[in-house]
């Protein structure tokens, strides 16, 4: 380590900052405010650093990134929330109307819980064992195992709706 950790931290931003980017992307399902948590956590660890690096600088920095958003989930006001469907003023049918899977289950993802979208987003994802996913939010096994639970359960309950519209497709176009 030379000048005080500053080349070990552009290595791992550098390396490492596109999946921690995704992480914090799946974790907020805004790319502005993606950027924002990375950022926001890359300068609180920075001065920190030659701690960091002795242990799992990836992990810490993923945790960094779930405890900080969880924050942020807390104090931010959530503005209006529509609670109907307004009326079609077209008469012609859209033929972009058909909802991407992928598109849909990360809409689904962002209406989880955020200890809940936590879990998902590291088990699932980033494909963290049981153990890494407690570990990274500071919880039991079993908590993880619970949470992930009742979060598939909500997404499984929410694509039969989607698909019934007519919304989402399966592979063979249906």
């Amino acid at each position: 380590m030379t000048g005080g950790g500053e080349p070990d931290f552009e290595e791992f931003v550098a390396a490492r900052g596109p999946r921690m980017l995704r992480v914090a992307w799946l974790l907020t399902g805004d790319a502005h405010q993606a950027e924002d948590l990375l950022q926001t956590v890359l300068a609180k660890v920075w001065p920190k650093w030659h701690r960091i690096t002795a242990d799992n600088p990836e992990a810490y920095v993923r945790k960094a990134l779930v405890n900080t958003h969880a924050s942020w989930w807390q104090r931010r006001w959530r503005g209006e929330v529509p609670h109907g469907k307004l009326p079609d003023t077209v008469a012609a049918p859209d033929p972009y109307d058909a909802v991407d899977l992928e598109t849909f289950l990360g809409a689904a993802v962002r209406r989880l819980p955020a200890r809940q979208r936590a879990v998902v987003v590291l088990r699932y994802f980033e494909d963290l064992s049981v153990e890494e996913t407690a570990a990274t939010l500071g919880c039991r096994p079993g908590t993880v195992k619970s949470q992930a639970s009742k979060a598939l359960k909500a997404l499984r309950a929410q694509v039969p709706a989607a698909m019934a519209e007519g919304g989402a497709r399966d592979d063979r176009g249906r």
